[in-house]
């Protein structure tokens, strides 16, 4: 595992440098300059095109505004919002929620840029599977330049780029994460029953294809969406005096560095900037080239309308539920966590020269010995169990991510005997010379949703074991519905339909395997999904910027004829909100 990491650790170096980050967000601004500010169009006529005064059904694609929308927000609105957030919280702090909210704005702009992109390149020569996405655009549009050669080859590489993301954080993210929650509040259950169950519900939803996951997801999204705000809500009303103070945070967070304090060891501006893009980015995909593919089945006669109603996943997904998933964390306390139990004494740390955690010489804590929680630690979070996670902080090498000289030694609690409780280690520290723990608290170790939920239980115990176990799933199988469909059209490009079946077998095994146990922190997780997230984005973003002024041009022209009333002129009445959701307004 160790050899592993090492080798995502070194290309993701490359994938997040922060130069790479800086060109991202220049871009974003770029888009948003040129489109006049598409964020608003998105957030107005957006509204007014999903809620169906535009849909009729002699328009080419397969489902409507409002499905394709919810298609698109099923694969974004997932564990990034729960998951993501938390990892970002709990390791690059409060400024990173800052760097979340610019990356949602200006990826609104990105996202309508893909999309009406995508759209002016769709083929629809198939009524029932409308196909689009990247990988159409470069094929198409370099054909049309005399290059057919160069566009295979370029969507060739995009959609390689697509099924790696779709293996990563459309999959592996998404189960490992609801594995997790739900072996955190129901040990009893194990992982593998978890893979099986959302294997077989995925499977059972994905083999209908483009309009069944459409049909999905239009109920599926608005409910667990509302389900998840509303307990949200709750918790900041509960909070609601320290919300001001969490704002202000989150701004001063994002340019200056944070103290460690408690759980959270620090973390420098560029570690927030860093943290704040990536999940941001992974959550609402903007410029990554995944939506695109949803929006392309929409049944519309003008690209650049779907483009615009795209605009409003950013918004709906970084803006609206990644924001108060992050002030739950920061309200409620739990990124920078009190102890949840202290040795009786501070343990030393010993030099091994062979342990499991680290597979050659390393340092690691001279006990097993288990303490008993605090009494406010066993009322968010019960009694020790098997398998709960925990760490202690040692002073080490410099982190130059931190600011600090701060480290985590991670373990977990086994059962070795009968009746009794003790601590594996399970991550070592590695560095040269001796570290010294900071003193003899054990802090909860809380990977992923895992935070997000005990996050809830601070506040209302129990609350994160239904809410966001609920949720978790919700979101997942959300997710990785969309995101099968995404990995489906990029097989289809490499290798045509007749790989489909089979591709999608092997999406649902992957579904049960990566439950596995196989990942145990935060920085495991996120090795994973930024790998996913920063190949799609290296691929995607050079098509934009080759084929990007067609879509502006499209865009403004488009927005010429809203302004003069010409478009609305064929507008009509929005049909009932029933109809809307279910797609029957355009059968």
């Amino acid at each position: 595992m160790d050899t592993m990491t090492a080798i995502l650790d070194a290309i993701n170096g490359v994938l997040w440098h922060q130069n790479v980050l800086f060109v991202l967000l220049a871009i974003g601004v770029m888009f948003t300059i040129w489109s006049g500010f598409s964020q608003f169009r998105a957030l107005t006529h957006g509204t007014a095109v999903i809620r169906g005064k535009y849909d009729s059904k002699s328009h080419p694609g397969a489902i409507n505004h409002f499905q394709a929308l919810s298609t698109a927000l099923s694969a974004t609105v997932g564990l990034g919002n729960i998951g993501g957030v938390a990892v970002a919280v709990s390791l690059g702090g409060p400024g990173a929620v800052f760097w979340m909210w610019v990356v949602g704005l200006v990826g609104m702009a990105l996202k309508t840029t893909e999309v009406t992109m995508s759209m002016l390149y769709r083929d629809t020569s198939d009524p029932d599977n409308p196909q689009g996405g990247p990988m159409w655009v470069a094929k198409r549009g370099f054909a049309k330049m005399g290059l057919g050669w160069l566009g295979s080859i370029v969507g060739g590489i995009f959609c390689v780029t697509l099924i790696i993301s779709t293996i990563t954080g459309g999959n592996m993210f998404q189960s490992w994460n609801v594995a997790q929650i739900t072996s955190t509040y129901f040990p009893s259950i194990p992982r593998e029953a978890v893979g099986i169950v959302l294997a077989l519900l995925v499977g059972m939803v994905i083999i209908g294809g483009i309009k069944r996951i459409g049909a999905v997801a239009g109920r599926l999204v608005p409910f667990m969406c509302g389900l998840y705000l509303l307990a949200a809500i709750f918790v900041l009303l509960k909070n609601i005096d320290q919300v001001p103070a969490m704002l202000g945070m989150i701004v001063k967070g994002a340019f200056n560095p944070i103290e460690a304090q408690g759980a959270f060891l620090g973390g420098t501006f560029g570690y927030a900037f860093l943290w704040g893009m990536k999940r941001a980015l992974f959550s609402n995909e903007a410029g990554q080239g995944s939506a695109p593919i949803a929006h392309s089945a929409a049944k519309t006669n003008e690209p650049v309308r779907e483009g615009i109603v795209s605009g409003l996943e950013p918004f709906i997904d970084t803006i609206v539920v990644c924001t108060l998933t992050a002030l739950v964390i920061l309200s409620s306390g739990a990124w920078n966590r009190e102890a949840a139990a202290s040795f009786e004494t501070t343990p030393n740390m010993v030099r091994v020269d062979s342990h499991p955690a680290c597979g050659g010489p390393c340092w690691i804590p001279d006990t097993t010995v288990l303490p008993r929680k605090t009494p406010e630690a066993e009322r968010n979070s019960k009694a020790w169990r098997p398998n709960d996670q925990l760490f202690i902080i040692v002073h080490g090498q410099h982190d130059t991510n931190t600011g600090r000289d701060l480290h985590r030694v991670v373990g977990k609690v086994v059962e070795p005997r009968a009746g009794e409780l003790a601590i594996e280690w399970t991550q070592s520290y590695s560095g040269t010379d001796a570290p010294r723990v900071v003193g003899p608290q054990i802090h909860l170790n809380l990977p992923g949703a895992s935070l997000t939920g005990y996050a809830f239980d601070r506040v209302t115990p129990g609350m994160g074991m239904v809410i966001v176990t609920l949720a978790c799933w919700l979101f997942a199988l959300s997710t990785m519905i969309s995101w099968s469909y995404y990995g489906e059209q990029g097989v289809v490009f490499l290798l045509g339909r007749a790989f489909v079946l089979p591709y999608k077998f092997v999406y649902c095994l992957l579904i049960i395997l990566s439950t596995l146990p196989f990942i145990t922190t935060d920085k495991q997780l996120d090795d994973w999904t930024a790998l996913g997230t920063g190949v799609m984005l290296f691929a995607n973003i050079p098509i934009m910027l080759i084929f990007g002024a067609q879509a502006m041009r499209a865009y403004h022209d488009y927005v010429r004829r809203l302004k003069s009333g010409e478009l609305d002129r064929a507008a009509h009445a929005a049909p009932p909100i029933t109809d809307v959701v279910e797609g029957k307004d355009v059968r």
